[in-house]
Order: C-alpha cells, then structure tokens, then sequence
C-alpha cells in the first residue's frame, strides 16, 4: 500500500440500504485511489450481492489490516468484523440486525481509528430505527462517534464547494434554537471553530456569523438578538485573536461565501444552513465531525429505503465525502 496516501475507511451503514450499493460504484471510482487509499468496514456477501445487482465486475478482498492491502481499481478491499448470516437481511426494511451489523461497523472504524490504523472515516447512512432496535442508546453517528471516542465535543461541518459551514444549533426546534443564541453560545461556538480549523490547517480562519433576523434585525427593528447575543460574541471573540465577523443577514452570507470570501460560516440554526448548502449542491454537500482523534465525514443523505437493492442509488455523495475527508486528513498529518 501506498502510505503516502491517507488510509480511508468507508463504513457500510445499514446494509438493508443503499449503502452497499453506493460502496461498490464509489470504490470503482478511479479518482478516488488518485488521492487516497479506500477500503471498506462491512459485510463481504453484501458487496457481492451488490455487485450482481449493479451488474459490475469486482474482486472482494478480506483484510486484516488496512496497511497490509493492496489497493488497485476492481479490488475492494473489506474489513469483516464479526461474522453475520446475511441471508435474512431483505432490503428496504427496518431490521435489527442491520442496525447491530450497521453500529458495529463504525465501532470497528472508530477502534482502527484510535489506533493509528486509518487516517480517516467516511460513513455510509444509517438507519436510527434499526439502530434503536439493536439496543444502541445514541442518537445517530455523531453521538456514536463522539462517546466512543471520548471527545469532549463533536462539530459538525457542511463542505459544499467554496462553503464550509457549522451549526450553533442543530436538531432542536426553531424556538428553542432562537433562545439559544446568546452571547455565551456563540463565544464558545466560534472558539471551537477557530480551533478545529486551525488545527486543519487554516492559519487565520475569518469565521463569518449569520444574523437571526431578517436585514440583521436593521438595528433592532426585527429583533434583538443581534445586538444583545452576535455583536457582543463576535467583539469578544475578535478581543480572543479570532478572526470573526458579522452577524451578515442569512440572506446574503451564503451568497458572499461560495465564492471563497470567508473561510467558513457559523449558521445559527439547522435549516439556515442546510438549505443554504442542499440548494447549491446537494449531491455534493458532505458532512464532516471535527474534535475527534481523526477526521469524520458523511454522505449527507438517508437509507433510500424506497429504492435499495434496485440498482438506482447514485455514488456521487459518498464519493465527494471519500474526496473530502481524504483532504482533510491530508492536512491534518501535514501539521
């Protein structure tokens, strides 16, 4: 194996979704081995099963250890912790065994991770239904990867071409998330930003903060949020050596940051930001966790329940996040 290239690990997620699918037409990607050296955290008859139905030709390699194998187009590479009878799985359907198969996949991505083994992990969908049913108290990978690795936080960050941006606020209501934008949150929120951006390899990243309301409230016309929690919170993050500014009206920040002007966008809550990103791209919206031991990304779709196992999924995402991860962990072993 090429170890100049990071070693990056593909977990399956649900195997009763696309995610075999979308495994095998990413790994048969001739632009990813350019940049990397992919392998995949799953079941080996899954990949076969998928490749009938994509009607590819593969060659399925089982490995010990991601820096032993040889890494060539047509051959994927898999790494088959435990050992499960996949003749009951049926595709399209919430299972128990696909969620047990599914958590511990990235448990194993998450070991090879701490020990050096990989340099990243890109994460095939899950499904939080079977997850729950196979007993697993967490929410969804996040929160997986975050207590199994014992990071004290987990950032979540939306690469989208030029725009990278994070989330004050993610899965709560649109009334809670108003309330949390204090001055506190956001101080806090931007020093993890600048940290984790840093340690990317950006050396002064100038972090732009969306405004809640509309014009930026126009000078408390709309609100106050703004100069009671924002300009506050981006004053003193600026008097900590950060390079903040803002808060932009949402309407207009995005805009500005596609074409490269900021180095990354504080969205204050969940669809201020998703729309913003699924609108330009959403094939090629990736999701990444930073604060952990090693980099983590994510297609940003679902299961496809409706269409697994009919040949129908599109690689594009999980390919994109293989790439994006692939960069990142390339600049963080380059600090």
């Amino acid at each position: 194996m090429n170890t100049q290239k990071p070693v990056i690990a593909v977990t399956m997620g649900d195997p009763a979704g696309i995610g075999p699918e979308i495994c095998v037409d990413a790994l048969l990607d001739r632009s990813i081995y350019e940049i990397c050296n992919p392998f995949i955290i799953g079941s080996r008859s899954m990949l076969e099963i998928a490749s009938k139905i994509l009607n590819k030709e593969i060659q399925v390699n089982l490995i010990d250890d991601p820096w032993g194998a040889n890494c060539e187009l047509g051959v994927i590479n898999v790494y088959e912790p435990g050992k499960f009878d996949t003749s009951a799985l049926l595709f399209g359907q919430v299972q128990r065994l696909a969620g047990q198969m599914a958590y511990d996949w990235i448990k194993a991505s998450i070991e090879l991770g701490l020990k050096g083994k990989v340099d990243g992990v890109a994460t095939c969908p899950i499904n939080k239904q079977a997850i729950r049913l196979a007993g697993i108290k967490e929410a969804g990978h996040t929160e997986i990867f975050q207590e199994l690795t014992r990071s004290p936080y987990a950032l979540t960050m939306f690469s989208c071409h030029q725009l990278r941006v994070f989330f004050l606020s993610r899965h709560m209501s649109l009334l809670d998330a108003c309330r949390y934008v204090t001055k506190e949150n956001t101080l806090e929120m931007l020093r993890l930003v600048d940290k984790e951006l840093k340690q990317a390899g950006f050396l002064n990243p100038l972090i732009a903060v969306a405004a809640l309301n509309p014009h930026g409230s126009d000078d408390g016309l709309f609100g106050n949020e703004e100069k009671d929690a924002l300009v506050p919170a981006v004053e003193a993050a600026q008097l900590l050596g950060i390079n903040a500014i803002g808060p932009i009206p949402a309407d207009s920040v995005f805009h500005i940051g596609k074409s490269g002007a900021y180095d990354a966008i504080l969205s204050l809550y969940h669809d201020q930001g998703h729309i913003a990103t699924k609108t330009l791209d959403f094939e090629r919206t990736v999701t990444l966790t930073l604060g952990l031991p090693f980099i983590r990304g994510s297609v940003d779709h679902g299961t496809a329940f409706d269409i697994a196992g009919q040949g129908k999924a599109s690689a594009v995402s999980l390919v994109e996040a293989i790439k994006v991860v692939a960069e990142y962990a390339r600049k963080k072993s380059s600090e």
